[in-house]
């Protein structure tokens, strides 16, 4: 807990939908684009060069034949493409009935998770998962799924060569595992209502949680 910039009970998530503001909501752009910010407000707990925790950037589409996902795709989204090809029977605007039978019932729409990112100082501490349920549990009343498709081609830019960006692929979908996610046919997914969402909050607040103490 020491090396930590605050204690992690302290962080705060801030959703915000993002569209240009002449649309209405009937003309918004499909997929909807999100982002949640995780950030320690309290600058009294937390010096304000790492009051910034993390990002996460989410896409939200409809899963009716009325609204095609693909037909929204910008030139050069190749993962949305890919998860659009995958999960959804593009004929009928639906999941593909193999998928369909795993996942809860609830509002035709799926949450794409896009990227999510740790700032530096708050790396290595066991957050990451914990956050990425939190931010994807605020849409577990409004939508079916997640669903995330990692590759090593995303992180070539980061990564030293091509074994390291496929270690780091490796490693993120270890995460997602962590929280619920399994892989189906290359692309990660996780019912919204899984118990394994939440779950993913209990060792940050057995570590850190009121009952306990921050100097330990």
């Amino acid at each position: 807990m020491a090396d930590l910039p605050a204690n992690p009970m302290s962080i705060e998530l801030s959703v915000t939908h993002r569209m240009l503001w002449w649309q209405t909501v009937d003309e918004d752009d499909l997929p909807e684009h999100w982002h949640v910010s995780a950030d320690v407000w309290n600058l009294d707990v937390c010096r304000p060069e790492h009051r910034h925790v993390g990002d996460f950037s989410l896409a939200v589409a409809d899963l009716n034949s009325d609204r095609n996902l693909l037909d929204s795709i910008e030139l050069g989204e190749w993962a949305l493409e890919f998860i659009a090809e995958t999960v959804i029977d593009l004929a009928e605007g639906t999941l593909v009935p193999e998928l369909d039978e795993q996942i809860s019932e609830g509002l035709p729409r799926m949450v794409i998770l896009r990227r999510f990112e740790l700032a530096a100082a708050w790396r290595g501490y066991g957050l990451a998962a914990p956050l990425t349920a939190a931010a994807l549990g605020r849409f577990s009343t409004t939508a079916r799924l997640a669903v995330c498709r990692l590759s090593p081609a995303d992180f070539l830019d980061g990564c030293a060569d091509r074994v390291s960006a496929e270690l780091t692929c490796l490693r993120l979908g270890a995460l997602l595992e962590r929280i619920g996610f399994y892989l189906w046919r290359g692309v990660y997914v996780v019912d919204l209502r899984d118990p394994a969402l939440t779950d993913a909050s209990f060792e940050p607040l057995e570590r850190w949680g009121p009952y306990n103490d921050p100097g330990q």
